[in-house]
């Protein structure tokens, strides 16, 4: 009997999910360059063929934790309120972010989020994976301010390469804060004040765009 859709699915998320986390485990124990895929197919009790239909690459082992936010501030800026500019409406997410101690925002103390974003910035392919992560969050940015801010794409693509890069800079910061021993609650406030800084310098050259 054939399987409905939805069970096929989620069979598929948990086999992808348990993937990862046996790689992650392995690279945080062993270090990512020195474990092989063939190590991560053994753990994760999968053949080489079928982590490579899950994973098409090393690096997206890793990355996968975050591949849900890649298109997010895309989402953002598509989905929010009317009486709110694209820009009001990412800063208001970034500080949710930072309130719910999103691991994307960097201010997240638990120790294996700390970890993970250890390894990124010590392993030169993830964090080139990372920065092609964010060209994508850049590219979906774009393409969602041209859509419905008014704007030509030529601006849309400058402001968005403006706001991933400063929003790639205050999670950099946030974590290196907290790599040196403080705690997210300790290191909110000024992360909190950073953020708002960042934005108020953003808001200076794109905070009209999609003004109603």
């Amino acid at each position: 009997m054939t399987e409905p859709a939805g069970l096929r699915e989620r069979k598929k998320q948990r086999t992808r999910e348990a993937i990862s986390n046996a790689a992650i485990r392995l690279f945080l124990e062993h270090g990512f360059d020195q474990v092989s895929i063939a190590q991560v197919a053994d753990v994760a009790e999968v053949s080489r063929r079928t982590l490579f239909a899950y994973f098409p690459t090393k690096e997206s082992l890793v990355v996968h934790r975050f591949v849900d936010h890649e298109t997010e501030s895309a989402r953002v800026v598509r989905e929010r309120p009317g009486d709110r500019t694209p820009l009001e409406a990412l800063r208001d997410h970034f500080f949710d972010g930072l309130e719910r101690r999103d691991p994307i925002t960097g201010l997240n103390d638990a120790p294996e989020s700390l970890a993970l974003y250890r390894m990124i910035f010590a392993t030169q392919a993830l964090l080139a994976r990372m920065l092609e992560f964010n060209q994508t969050a850049e590219e979906a940015l774009a393409g969602a301010l041209a859509d419905t801010a008014g704007v030509g794409p030529g601006e849309a693509r400058v402001a968005a390469a403006a706001i991933v890069a400063v929003l790639w800079a205050l999670a950099r910061e946030n974590h290196r804060a907290i790599a040196s021993g403080r705690s997210a609650d300790e290191v909110f406030p000024q992360a909190r004040a950073d953020a708002d800084k960042a934005f108020r310098l953003l808001d200076g050259g794109f905070g009209r765009l999609g003004a109603r």
